[in-house]
């Protein structure tokens, strides 16, 4: 992790400035005493193994703060709630009619970020071809892990933008402008850069990164079934990213086949006495980790304003003995009184136990997920019956609840959404990504006014459409 925790000096060294756009201009001075051009030309072994850990920090800022992803879409998608008396807009503008463009925090928000970290990545993959010491397998590793990590950051752009397009083609000089492409060439942009890093990754062989990854790429330390830290491990994360992304697509066949290719496990046998045994393997995966210390990031899910949505309680299904879904247990509790918003028009007594400290890991990408998109992929090619058992898993093995034996054509889609809402709780705006893909946001509260329909897509921040005029 000292590596991790060093990293914030390549992310100063490779320049990415808060305030980069994804296809603007950039004023770098001589920061560090290390120029962006001397990097890229004369890159030095050491400077490249850290650039590469700090693209972790790159990818990781933005996503557990209160206005991050995690918390932002979890509003949009009602699973919850954001009263913060200081900030208005967690409420107002999240769930009002109109997301502003001109607001970096909000309407604005995933976008600076990303491509910054994006053109980091572009200037490392530039630096790795010229960089003397690294062995050429060393050289593919890293290859492998960059293009893996730009994979993840153009996700975070088009979940946001969706039918608004994202811009690609970044690689550019100075003052160049990449056009803004469909969602559609966005996602066979993600998928392409997830092969591509495949293949590095897997001319790797068997040698090491010669970087250091965060502990969030080896959660359960002392399994080696359980590292993700070299580069034939971290394929398997690769592909689990690949399978998230195939279904998206609705390319069911080449989600099915990237499952197969990654951590996917379904066995863990169903019995009471396997319950400790099925959570961490349901839990297994890459997390995004955090330090509550001096000059690190905070994971800040864990802030007094935010709570979970009441509907998380009244939607969920009991278990045979009559308890609750054992995942609302697990991941919410009950407040001795219920709290409000500043209007007074929103209220919830429920809040959040996921991330219990400032130092709490956020998934990345879990086998739980991994379960539920080969479940979907076989809804979406009609094969309903393996599509049923994955579901069934899920429920009993993560939501202690019984079988659901009438899982037809019919309600399969229904019941699917159902558990990843649950498997998937406030873990990176999947339920708002889910409906929307499958065009049920108008099943979500309308929780201020009849009249206003839940975001569709966060706009293009204006920055970026002035920029281009």
């Amino acid at each position: 992790m000292k590596t991790m925790y060093s990293t914030k000096k390549a992310v100063v060294m490779l320049a990415a400035v808060l305030g980069l756009g994804g296809c603007g201009g950039l004023d770098v001075t001589d920061l560090d005493n290390v120029s962006l051009d001397d990097f890229r030309d004369n890159p030095t072994p050491s400077r490249v193994n850290s650039a590469a850990t700090g693209l972790l920090i790159g990818n990781r800022v933005g996503l557990a703060a209160q206005n991050g992803y995690v918390a932002e879409l979890g509003v949009i998608g009602r699973e919850a709630f954001v009263f913060d008396p200081a900030e208005p807009r967690t409420v107002e503008e999240l769930l009002g009619p109109d997301l502003d463009p001109g607001g970096p925090a909000f309407g604005g928000n995933f976008w600076t970020n990303p491509y910054a970290n994006i053109r980091n990545a572009n200037t490392l993959l530039a630096a790795v071809t010229k960089v003397a010491g690294p062995s050429d397998a060393e050289k593919e590793a890293i290859r492998g892990f960059t293009k893996t990590i730009m994979a993840l950051d153009f996700l975070v752009v088009i979940n946001t933008r969706d039918t608004n397009g994202a811009a690609i083609a970044v690689d550019l000089p100075l003052g160049e402008l990449a056009p803004i492409e469909s969602k559609e060439k966005v996602f066979d942009h993600i998928s392409s850069l997830l092969d591509e890093a495949a293949a590095h990754l897997t001319a790797a062989g068997e040698t090491n990164f010669p970087f250091t990854l965060s502990t969030g790429f080896n959660m359960n330390a002392g399994e080696t079934s359980d590292d993700f830290n070299t580069p034939a491990t971290f394929l398997k994360f690769n592909r689990a990213l690949k399978a998230r992304v195939a279904v998206y697509q609705g390319h069911y066949d080449d989600a099915l086949t990237a499952l197969s290719q990654s951590f996917i496990d379904t066995s863990i046998p169903a019995d009471d006495g396997a319950k400790g045994a099925a959570l961490a393997s349901l839990n297994r995966g890459v997390f995004q980790t955090f330090r509550a210390a001096s000059g690190d990031l905070d994971n800040n899910l864990l802030s007094q304003t935010i709570y979970a949505h009441p509907s998380i309680v009244t939607d969920a299904e009991n278990q045979a003995n009559g308890q609750i879904d054992d995942r609302v247990t697990r991941k919410t509790k009950k407040l001795a009184e219920p709290v409000k918003a500043a209007d007074g028009k929103l209220s919830t007594d429920l809040k959040f136990t996921l991330y219990p400290s400032a130092d709490s890991p956020v998934p990345l990408i879990r086998n739980e997920e991994l379960i539920l998109l080969r479940a979907e992929a076989n809804l979406g090619l009609g094969n309903i019956g393996p599509a049923a058992d994955d579901i069934n898993y899920i429920r009993t093995r993560s939501g202690r609840l019984p079988a659901k034996l009438d899982i037809t054509a019919a309600n399969a889609l229904d019941e699917l959404l159902k558990q990843k809402r649950y498997s998937l709780l406030f873990e990176g705006g999947h339920r708002w990504i889910d409906l929307r893909r499958y065009n049920k946001l108008d099943t979500l509260p309308r929780e201020l006014d009849p009249s206003f329909a839940p975001h569709e897509r966060f706009p293009i921040p204006t920055l970026e459409t002035d920029g281009r005029k």
